[in-house]
């Protein structure tokens, strides 16, 4: 039995990037696997298996996994049953700033302070990635469209502004045992490219008692 190009890839990854953030080694063992490298001109996908692992001994805090461009890559089932599970969503409706920017918050609430931060962390980091992958077509489209469909990202796309991801406070409203307040941060995953999108609650709170519940519930419906 040969090994899938998936096996390849998720070997590939555990070879630690140069300091220059390329990934020699991994890239030797895809073309000696006979498996296409990745093209860094365009938006990394690749989730590696340290960030995998971690997701899944953290299974007690919702966490997914985004591209440079906020597309969601990899949640977590407590992720899914927090906010809607996005495995039935495709193309554009899997994109955070998409649905950010057109759709609303959908089943997460946060104040006006909070919701205009992170719009304008939103085109910031979107027009930075513009500037590291020029060449990515998906990301060109997505920013076209964008600016096409929501005056705000428009308006936002021209400030200078660099995204700070700042820690803010949420509410998800529609979960199987009813609202839980929950802290978002936002963090990049080393040499990836990747942002790790983690929620909790305060310790000993109402909140960390439903997000406990609905851990130990499962995935339910949403919305």
């Amino acid at each position: 039995m040969f090994p899938s190009a998936e096996m390849k890839a998720q070997l590939a990854s555990m070879h630690q990037r140069w300091h220059d953030g390329t990934i020699e080694e991994r890239d030797h063992l895809y073309r000696v696997g006979g498996v296409a490298v990745p093209n860094r001109r365009l938006v990394p996908t690749f989730v590696p298996a340290g960030v995998q692992r971690m997701m899944d001994r953290l299974g007690d805090v919702p966490m997914a996994v985004m591209s440079a461009s906020w597309d969601v890559l990899q949640w977590n089932p407590l992720w899914a049953a927090l906010t809607g599970d996005p495995a039935p969503l495709q193309g554009l409706d899997r994109n955070v700033a998409w649905r950010h920017f057109t759709a609303g918050a959908g089943v997460i609430d946060f104040d006006a302070q909070h919701a205009a931060e992170f719009s304008s962390d939103l085109a910031a980091d979107l027009r930075d990635a513009v500037g590291r992958y020029p060449a990515d077509p998906s990301l060109a489209a997505l920013v076209a469209r964008l600016r096409a469909a929501s005056p705000e990202f428009a308006e936002r796309w021209t400030e200078a502004h660099v995204a700070r991801h700042r820690s803010s406070r949420k509410t998800a409203t529609s979960t199987a045992v009813g609202p839980i307040t929950i802290d978002c941060d936002v963090l990049t995953a080393p040499g990836g490219d990747l942002r790790i999108v983690v929620y909790t609650a305060v310790p000993g709170s109402e909140d960390a008692s439903k997000l406990e519940l609905l851990r130990v519930a499962g995935l339910q419906p949403v919305g």
